[in-house]
């Protein structure tokens, strides 16, 4: 059953149609101009967002909220896609499926790709058809692109040909990352060097706007106008600030999960060790598949960049590497090589989730929330508010602030992983016996 809503009271529709022609006969004996009968603006659908950094518990909370108010998921995460990479994606188990309707979860293979564009018409097919059910739509996901786009819609940049594609993969073959970047710059796009180094996608993607349209991303408009309240913008996309918009066409009602970075970091390490523990179904059986299956890890090249979004996700991408690794000695691997990877990768998770939390710190339409304190007190929150008339304001007691998980602190400058399941040697033979069984053929 779904949630009903809360009555709201005020002056209705049917009242207004008894007392206005009242009204308006007894202006007319008294000569009074009576003004036009007020517009009743169309009620829009609410729709639940729920993101947050990995690690920070976003997906429990969607469940739980989704669960509350007869609600269903849709997942808003650009790996989660995938048919077969479960446990690197943090998917949601068969059972927690079971209690809660999921879409946009397992509908591609890893060799197709899946843009921010076709994520958007997706989602937005999904949401309509819960609201049609009479259902709760509860989007929940990290991917602060797909997310912006969901709500805000497509920026309106042209599309790109498969000339003019191949025509970029060509000028930007070879080059190196700066050599590339100035190569974009001097076409017209002001904003390239502030790409995240070896983002060649991004790259590209620029140059084919600007060979397709002779203006840069920056000139063209994005649809809607919460994005004029924006102050500033991260480096990992276009500004808003000058577009031609339109109005939001629903209620969205935007929560953003964060904790302390400390205690985010420590249980992303841990993460980390538990998708690389089970060696039958985790990350590393998951990333063998990827590369059995002809598919290459993202690699610093303009040409191989433009392969597929699988292989790009953080932690295969480090996993296929490291395995490709081991199939040129062998199978073999030893316990240092092993634990450096898995350092590499708490660090690439880290530094991910960091990149979020800067990303949604400039999202101005979402309320920040306390990871921390109770789940209980977060849950009912979201749901009072859902079922609300008043305008959201998080508690005190539950708020976190934006600038205090951004801005570093003393604690992180010294901060170290603490491994709590590989320590030492002994700890990484089962991952090394598996390699050696599997990665030596």
């Amino acid at each position: 059953m779904c949630c009903e809503m809360r009555p709201r009271f005020g002056f209705g529709s049917t009242a207004r149609r008894r007392i206005w022609p009242a009204l308006c006969s007894s202006a007319k004996k008294l000569h009074v101009t009576v003004p036009p009968a007020p517009l009743v603006a169309r009620k829009k659908n609410k729709v639940i967002v729920i993101s947050g950094p990995t690690g920070a518990g976003k997906s429990r909370l969607a469940l739980e909220v989704a669960r509350r108010l007869g609600g269903e998921i849709v997942s808003a995460d650009s790996v989660q896609v995938y048919r077969g990479l479960d446990v690197g994606s943090a998917k949601p188990s068969a059972e927690e499926r079971s209690l809660v309707p999921h879409h946009l979860i397992d509908i591609v293979h890893p060799s197709e790709d899946y843009s921010a564009g076709t994520f958007f018409d997706d989602a937005r097919r999904a949401t309509q058809d819960v609201l049609d059910r009479g259902c709760v739509p509860v989007v929940a996901g990290g991917t602060g692109l797909y997310l912006r786009w969901f709500m805000y819609g497509k920026p309106d940049v042209p599309r790109s040909s498969v000339e003019i594609a191949s025509s970029v993969r060509s000028e930007l073959a070879g080059l190196r990352w700066e050599d590339a970047v100035e190569l974009v710059l001097q076409a017209g796009d002001p904003k390239a060097r502030d790409l995240d180094t070896n983002n060649w996608v991004r790259l590209s993607r620029r140059l084919e706007i600007i060979r397709s349209s002779g203006s840069p991303p920056s000139a063209f408009a994005l649809p809607y106008s919460s994005f004029q309240e924006q102050q500033h913008d991260t480096k990992l996309t276009d500004s808003p600030m000058d577009c031609q918009v339109k109005e939001l066409d629903y209620d969205f009602l935007c929560i953003f999960l964060a904790c302390p970075r400390v205690e985010l970091y420590r249980s992303i390490d841990l993460r980390c060790e538990e998708m690389l523990a089970d060696t039958g179904r985790g990350l590393l059986s998951e990333a063998s598949w990827l590369l059995d299956i002809g598919l290459q890890p993202n690699m610093d090249s303009a040409s191989r960049a433009m392969g597929y979004s699988a292989s790009r996700a953080i932690g295969y991408r480090q996993t296929m590497e490291y395995l490709l690794q081991c199939r040129e000695n062998g199978g073999s691997s030893s316990p240092q090589e092993f634990l450096e990877f898995l350092t590499k990768f708490q660090q690439t998770s880290r530094n991910f989730s960091k990149r979020q939390m800067t990303w949604f710190r400039n999202e101005k339409i979402y309320q920040w929330v306390d990871a921390s304190q109770p789940f209980e007190a977060i849950v009912q929150f979201i749901c009072d508010a859902y079922n609300g008339v008043e305008e959201m304001v998080v508690p005190e007691s539950l708020e976190m602030k934006r600038e205090s998980c951004v801005h570093k602190s003393n604690d992180l400058k010294t901060y170290r992983s603490e491994n709590r399941v590989f320590l030492g040697d002994e700890d990484c033979r089962q991952v090394l016996d598996w390699i050696r069984r599997t990665q030596g053929k």
